[in-house]
């Protein structure tokens, strides 16, 4: 055979047996904010014997999730001391404690630097931190519960910039702390922060310099800022307690707004745009039953409300955010604790579980974290991870017809509680085919390779 003969037999070769390439999870929710992993070489289901456990470090409290980038894995915490904790969502829990920043190595679960600060806390459930880090650019920026916003130098830890929301806004702690993942677009780092006219601020994201800021409100809710895209625009999603924002990323400027008032001014899951059978739309709810579909508009920005939930329709979510796949919306309603499929054509309910939130028991705000696995260049069928509040590892086939396990592993004990019931409430991280999660006392590494 001719040595060139041998360079297409050498290419395929080549494909076939190397390595997947590994993927970070730099932010919230994925690097591209939609929930998606999109990693080759998974493993297509979870063995009774379960899967390999790399390593597991201790940590303290906190409701924020791991990010992973550049082999290393960043978490914020909260050290409270010998204080104690008691929840209750009406009371605000005072606490003298300290948050923490750390860098951890992905492959070992050793600690490389950590940034702590001195930080009371006057909130409800105050365990610590809601916020996952954000990596980008060599940087890490992290929003505690009190409103401390930070700029680190990924390598080393050291404080580059920061803000106090509460100085610097004279923006107030919302009752369940400030909760809005810092979102990076292009220059800018674009934050929840609250005061008046001063809801959402863009900041330099190499300086920390405010370029603009915008919105009033009579809070300014839990909801991440979100883009998206529609009528050829890209648009900032910013959901406070009282209306759904769209805005000009570039200046803040409103596209649109419409009314959408969850109770207690808990707008928190990420409004979620999909492409349907309708046309292009845009769903978000809250706990009180508050939902709606909205057609999003083709020739200019705007919004028209297709439906809006009632009392046994929709899917009212909160501590997790939903996905639409098709013409179909997937998430976990606050109101049943049940993990819910619903027609989007109609918001009418396909079917309900609570074997993936809250397993055998009952009561409200049930809660899992749901993935969708998508390898690069495949097509979805409908595997997503779950990470149930029992701290369970769950793979699963989420179709309109049925929610089937495909198996699951206990990842961690549930540390915190909610309404008498012990919960671990906090989104995992997929990356490098493993995935990393934590409680209020430890950090776990499980590798997910085929």
């Amino acid at each position: 055979m001719k040595p060139f003969a041998l360079l297409p037999v050498l290419a395929f070769a080549f494909a076939c047996f190397a390595p997947a390439r590994a993927d970070d999870w730099p932010q919230w929710m994925g690097p591209q904010r939609d929930g998606v992993w999109r990693e080759n070489g998974i493993a297509k289901a979870i063995p009774a014997a379960g899967l390999p456990v790399k390593w597991r470090v201790a940590v303290k409290g906190g409701y924020a999730g791991p990010a992973v980038a550049d082999g290393r894995v960043y978490l914020c915490d909260y050290d409270h001391g010998e204080d104690e904790i008691a929840n209750s969502p009406n009371d605000r829990t005072e606490l003298a404690g300290r948050e923490r920043i750390l860098c951890l190595d992905a492959a070992s679960g050793r600690l490389i630097w950590k940034h702590e600060y001195e930080c009371p806390y006057a909130i409800s459930y105050a365990s610590g931190p809601r916020c996952t880090p954000t990596v980008h650019g060599g940087k890490v920026y992290t929003l505690g519960a009190e409103g401390n916003l930070f700029c680190l130098d990924a390598m080393t830890g050291r404080v580059l910039w920061s803000k106090d929301f509460k100085k610097d806004y004279a923006s107030p702690t919302p009752i369940w702390g400030f909760c809005g993942h810092p979102l990076v677009d292009g220059e800018k780092l674009i934050c929840l922060v609250g005061g008046a006219g001063s809801v959402v601020v863009a900041f330099d994201k190499d300086t920390g310099k405010e370029i603009w800021r915008a919105v009033s409100a009579s809070e300014q809710g839990y909801c991440p800022p979100t883009m998206i895209e529609a009528a050829g625009v890209r648009q900032l999603m910013i959901w406070d307690a009282d209306k759904l924002n769209s805005l000009d990323p570039a200046n803040g400027a409103l596209l649109w707004s419409q009314p959408l008032k969850p109770a207690y001014g808990m707008s928190i899951m990420a409004p979620q745009v999909a492409e349907t059978k309708q046309g292009r739309v845009l769903y978000a709810s809250g706990i009180g039953r508050v939902g709606a579909l909205f057609e999003l508009a083709t020739d200019k920005p705007g919004a028209s409300v297709v439906w809006r939930g009632q009392p046994k329709t929709a899917v009212y979510c909160a501590n997790s955010t939903p996905f639409i796949e098709g013409d179909t919306l997937y998430g976990c309603d606050c109101e049943t604790g049940f993990l819910t499929a619903v027609d989007l054509t109609t918001g009418d309910r396909l079917w309900e579980t609570g074997e993936p939130t809250m397993g055998k028991r009952r009561g409200r705000h049930g809660t899992a974290f749901l993935v969708r696995h998508r390898p690069a260049g495949g097509a979805s069928d409908g595997r997503t991870w779950l990470f149930s509040e029992t701290g369970d590892l769950i793979l699963a086939r989420l179709t309109p017809a049925a929610y089937v396990e495909l198996g699951r592993m206990h990842l961690l004990a549930p540390t915190n509680e909610c309404f008498g019931r012990e919960v671990v409430w906090s989104h995992p991280a997929f990356a490098g085919r493993c995935v990393f999660a934590r409680n209020d006392r430890e950090l776990v590494c499980v590798s997910l390779a085929e």
